[in-house]
């Protein structure tokens, strides 16, 4: 950065260059782009990222974001709290929010484990899911988690955690997408799905 922009542009391009997706180029571009249009996304980021830091926090009971101390979802009596869908992060949840075919629960787990990077079953909220499913009232816990090896490493140790509990643990199905064409997809995709067929 040219020495003449000044040390608030120069944090702000660096703020901004941290974001998932972005890089010093990107971080550059979308500071210009704030800084041209000040009263129409700068001044209303500015505010929006004060108000979110001020009052988003995670849910009590699943972990997911929200202002209220037991989220929407978790407060939402017409859902199936017997029902359980453990996903990675909260982006995760949106996804699966975004299709509305899910009418259970969530609980986010915060990460996966990984030994490599040092994450163990107590730096996620693996407690709280065993927590939960052993209240009485859950009957089957789906596990949305990556087709990684630290998802599948995950998944593996909380269907053994689970197993004494007597309830359901499934996993969500895997394989050639709707639309997908079979000469686009990767081995893994297609012997998954050859894995997991069903009748027609």
């Amino acid at each position: 950065m040219a020495a003449s922009a000044g040390p608030e542009i120069e944090r702000l391009i660096a703020l901004l260059s941290k974001l998932p997706g972005m890089g010093p180029r990107s971080g550059r571009r979308a500071a210009l782009a704030l800084l041209k249009r000040r009263d129409q996304l700068l001044v209303p980021l500015a505010a929006a990222m004060a108000d979110a830091a001020a009052k988003v926090r995670a849910c009590a009971v699943c972990g997911a974001l929200d202002t209220a101390e037991i989220c929407a979802i978790c407060s939402d009596h017409s859902r199936d709290g017997g029902l359980i869908c453990v996903v990675e992060e909260v982006g995760a949840l949106w996804a699966m929010e975004r299709g509305g075919s899910f009418q259970g629960r969530f609980h986010v787990l915060g990460g996966l484990l990984s030994a490599l990077d040092g994450v163990g079953p107590d730096n996620l909220r693996i407690a709280e899911l065993l927590q939960r499913a052993g209240d009485g009232t859950v009957r089957e816990v789906v596990l949305a988690l990556p087709a990684t090896v630290d998802g599948q490493t995950t998944a593996h140790y909380l269907s053994e955690r689970l197993q004494p509990t007597g309830i359901v643990v499934t996993s969500l199905a895997r394989g050639v997408p709707v639309g997908g064409e079979l000469d686009w997809l990767d081995d893994g995709t297609i012997a998954q799905a050859l894995r997991a067929r069903r009748p027609a």
